[in-house]
């Protein structure tokens, strides 16, 4: 690699990780632990995965996202693929986007 491609290289990646950074210090972006991501690599649900990572009981995301508890909890065990509508509502009251659980 040509020392000017790797230095232009550098200044984008060193670009990339300041706006990174401004979007973390203004709360547009969080931190994900690395046992968080595992589980989430592991095939487990993100909905589950997402929803504990907040500390939110079942009961409670299907009131935040209008939904019946058993439909989250279909959702969760496998049993039910969300609607968009139902996965955007859950995204909403995880203060994720619907990206992060499909």
């Amino acid at each position: 690699m040509a020392a000017d491609a790797k230095r232009h290289m550098d200044a984008e990646d060193i670009a990339a990780v300041a706006r990174f950074r401004e979007r973390l210090a203004a709360g547009e972006e969080e931190l994900v632990p690395a046992a968080m991501v595992a589980r989430l690599i592991g095939g487990e649900n993100p909905v589950k995965v997402w929803r504990e990572h907040r500390g939110m009981a079942a009961r409670a995301l299907a009131e935040a996202a209008g939904l019946s508890q058993a439909h989250v909890s279909q959702i969760e065990g496998g049993k039910r693929d969300g609607s968009v509508r139902a996965m955007k509502a859950i995204a909403d009251a995880l203060g994720i986007t619907i990206d992060d659980l499909v």
